[in-house]
């Protein structure tokens, strides 16, 4: 969950990170924000509007990225309000390229 300590950048390695982003983040280019700041990360995968409202962002790289990708989404400096996002984290399986808005 977003309260328990995730993978630190010093861990290394490849990760997969699954963010569920709360908040006005519908609508509002928040989903083209995303992939602009993972490809600028170097990240694969994808972020997508649930029909609850939020944005279901997996993305996929260098684990120090990831968390990095996952410290912006927090940042309050994104594209729509941001008002928690929950994370869950599992190894790398590299099965994406590049990074979709779906």
């Amino acid at each position: 969950m977003g309260d328990l300590p995730g993978p630190r950048p010093e861990d290394g390695g490849d990760a997969r990170l699954s963010a569920w982003v709360h908040g006005l983040v519908q609508g509002v280019g928040f989903r083209w924000w995303t992939r602009s700041r993972a490809l600028e990360l170097g990240l694969a995968g994808y972020a997508r509007n649930a029909p609850d409202g939020r944005v279901h962002v997996v993305a996929e790289g260098r684990r120090a990225d990831c968390v990095r990708l996952l410290e912006v989404l927090r940042s309050g400096d994104t594209a729509g309000r941001v008002t928690l996002v929950v994370e869950s984290w599992e190894p790398a399986r590299g099965d994406m390229s590049g990074f979709e808005e779906r």
